[in-house]
This record gives C-alpha cells, structure tokens and sequence, in this order.
C-alpha cells in the first residue's frame, strides 16, 4: 500500500532532504553511489537499502556507507498478509515538478492514473505486442515512465533499458535489441546527426511537434505529443490519427478536453491568438489526483469547473492542431530538465550583497537554454567577481547541477514590461549578446 516517490539522481542534499520531509517519506531505496547523499538527507528515515550495483556498475568501496541495509535484505518471509479491495484512487506514486514557484511541487498519481496510461498510450503512439521501446530518459520523468514504458507494457511489448544515453551507441543498441519506438528530446537528435543510418526496425519516434526534418535525420516516422507530469500520459497525439500540419503538436487525445485562454481575462483564443493551454478530464484519471500537501498550488491550478491551468502559451492553427510557442516565462527547460527561475532567483536573493536578480535562460547548442543570472547589487556589496563566485557557490551547494547559473551579469536595472514585472524576453537577448560562459 505504499506510494513511491521518485527523485532525481542529480538533485543535491538539501533538495532531497525537502523531497523527504515534504512527502513525509518513511524509507529510501537507491544505489551505492547516491548512498551517502541520501543518508545525509534523511536522518528521520526509519531504513535506507542500497543496491548491490549502479545500474550494472561495480560499486566502490568509497561508496560504502555503514548502517544501511541492502536491497536482499528487503526480501524475507510474509509475516502477515490482509487482503484489501481495490482502490483505483488511492496514490501509487509521486513525481516532483518544477513550476513557477519557489520549490518542486509533489504531482500524486493514482493507480488508475497508471491503468489510464496502459491504455491509451499505446493507441497513441501505435504500439503493439511486438514493439519495442528503447528508454534512456530517466523514471523520475513522466516521459519514461508514463510515455514509453507504461505504454509497452500495456499491450504486452518489451522495454530495452539503458541506464545514459549514448551517442556513439545509439544506432548500436537500436539495430541490436530491434528498436521500435524511442522518445526524442533535442539533445538526443542534436547528437546523433550526421551519422548515418543503419538498417533497422525503428517505426516510430515521439517528439513534442511534427517536424519533418527530423524524420530525415532519425528515419522513421516522428510522433508529435504533448504532455507533463499531471497529464499523466500524452495529452495531445497526432501522426497516427489524421494529417496534422508540421510544427503542431496535433489534437487533444481522446478522454482529454482542451481550451486556449488568455489568461488576464479568461477569453476563449480559438481564432490563432497566443494563450494559455487549459486542459480537463477527470483528475486521479486522465489528470493528476493533487499536488501533495499544497492545498494553495491546487486551488490555483484548476478553475471552479475542473480545467487544469497548464502554463504552456499555444495557439490553434487551421483544422485545430494546436502550435506550441513558449513556456511560462519563469520556467527554464535545461537540457530537458525543467527549471524554476523563481527556485534559483530565491536562493540568490539570500547572498549578502545582492538586492535583486533575475534568472532567465541563455541559448545553449545542446542543451536549449542554460540558467543565467542578472544580479543588481545592494548596499555594501563586494566587487563583481567576488559576488558572483558568492552567488555560485551557494547555488552549487544547494540546486542540482543543471539548475545552477552558469554566469552572473550585473546590471543597474532592469528592464521592465511594466512597473511590476520584468521584461525577461530582453534579458534573454542581452544574454544571448553576452560572451559565452560555457
């Protein structure tokens, strides 16, 4: 009866000691090389088994860490069982997501949230008992663990698990285990280009738009889909269900109800105007059950009548496909990781010196954007350099790497769209202007 709570592998102590408390988790099961990291993040937790390996990788000695259990010693004799009826409702996991505010927010799925992904993902993106799945995006992430496997295992196909991605492998390992679908992120295609193309089985690639290129570059067909962490699985496909225009990310999936809104006023855009995605079905089914204890980010999430406020900015082009055309401007995606500005923005705010900054993303090659960060100084603050190697450093200690700003920019001012908020579209282009710190 217990919930599982995934966590990132990069995320540092202070960031799982939150997860721990937050959730209010009782135990931890993780690998040699986290051991440490975990064990001083969860003083409170009543046990923490380790597994003999890393992923198929001999563990060090370095790695060992006294008191804790080994995942073996978590199998034994059933001292007690009691039957329960089912409860489709009752949570069977939580994922952590950054938004806009300051800190992840706990997404609970259910078990029908899990049965719901079973089924129409595989509709979705065709699959059937002889596919085969190539996973290399890691299971705190919907994408893998929604989007890829629980839609192979739905109808019965197999999964090919690797632990990192690998480039020079990557043909390899598709034409070895006769990959059939594998999920796309830029830095994947970005690093495989070029290469060329064995003869192989791929049939079908699931990427966030329909981008012909693409195809080009992979050689099978490209899946557009949309989705996120509380939409469980893709909450909108296209592809395989009538001809949808390039760049779209399709229509809304069947059992998924779909507005765009301008968000300041609650008008319905259905003429190409920009707003934001809403989207509703029944919540702990096609929608997240809640965010964990967070009473507020609920009541500002969904509207009276059940629509979930998505943040993405979209517009609906001809035949009704939806355009994706930007994130909320305080949401980073880093390499496919997403990012609070806010989170980062907040820790900053806490070095001596700084009176004010602003966190935006930088375009980066591979990895989309990367953070950086515009700092206007306060009273008493030391030199520039001094006060940025300040700003780092905390933010080294305390944020997973990929959260962490890569530059400090200091600036008089910054520019505004109003009295109140902050023009962040040309902080983006001063940054862009910028030497590049990477």
């Amino acid at each position: 009866g217990a919930a599982g709570v995934t966590t990132n592998t990069r995320s540092v102590a202070a960031e799982l000691t939150y997860f721990i408390d937050h959730t209010k988790a009782v135990a931890a099961i993780t690998q040699p090389q986290y051991a440490a990291v975990v064990a001083a993040s969860g003083p409170k937790l009543k046990w923490i088994a380790v597994t003999a390996d890393n992923s198929g990788e001999a563990a060090t000695a370095e790695q060992a860490v006294p008191g804790l259990l080994s995942f073996d010693d978590l199998f034994g004799d059933i001292e007690e069982f009691i039957p329960r009826p089912a409860e489709p409702m009752l949570p069977v996991g939580i994922m952590f997501t950054s938004g806009t505010t300051s800190r992840p927010k706990a997404v609970v799925h259910t078990h029908a949230n899990t049965l719901w992904g079973t089924r129409v993902g595989p509709d979705n993106i065709g699959a059937d008992p002889d596919s085969v799945y190539l996973i290399f995006l890691p299971f705190f992430h919907v994408n893998a663990q929604s989007w890829s496997m629980w839609s192979i295992l739905g109808v019965g196909g197999t999964v090919v698990l690797q632990p990192k991605f690998s480039s020079s492998r990557f043909w390899e390992v598709v034409v070895k285990h006769s990959v059939s679908h594998i999920s796309l992120i830029p830095f994947v295609y970005l690093a495989v280009q070029g290469q060329p193309i064995p003869e192989n089985k791929l049939k079908a690639a699931v990427f966030g738009a329909i981008a012909p290129p693409l195809e080009n570059l992979i050689g099978c067909r490209v899946l557009a889909a949309y989705g996120m962490t509380e939409t469980v699985t893709h909450a909108t496909r296209s592809g395989l269900h009538g001809d949808i225009p390039p760049g779209s990310l399709g229509k809304a999936t069947p059992g998924y109800e779909s507005l765009i809104v301008d968000p300041e006023t609650g008008e319905v855009l259905d003429d190409g105007r920009v707003g934001e995605l809403w989207l509703r079905g029944t919540r702990g089914i096609q929608l997240f059950l809640e965010y964990y204890d967070n009473a507020d980010a609920n009541e500002k999430s969904f509207t009276e009548d059940g629509w979930f406020k998505t943040g993405d900015m979209v517009r609906m082009g001809d035949g009704g496909a939806i355009f994706y055309t930007e994130r909320d401007k305080d949401m980073l995606k880093v390499g496919g990781e997403n990012v609070s500005s806010k989170e980062v923005e907040d820790l900053c705010r806490t070095v001596p010196g700084v009176g004010d900054v602003a966190v935006v993303g930088r375009s980066h090659p591979m990895l989309d954007v990367v953070p950086v960060a515009f700092v206007i100084k306060g009273a008493n603050a030391p030199e520039d350099a001094e006060l940025e190697a300040a700003i780092l450093e905390l933010c080294q200690k305390n944020l997973s790497d990929f959260k962490v700003p890569r530059a400090a920019y200091f600036v008089d001012d910054f520019p505004r769209a109003t009295l109140e908020k902050i023009a962040k579209n040309q902080l983006r282009d001063i940054a862009d202007a910028m030497p590049e710190p990477f």
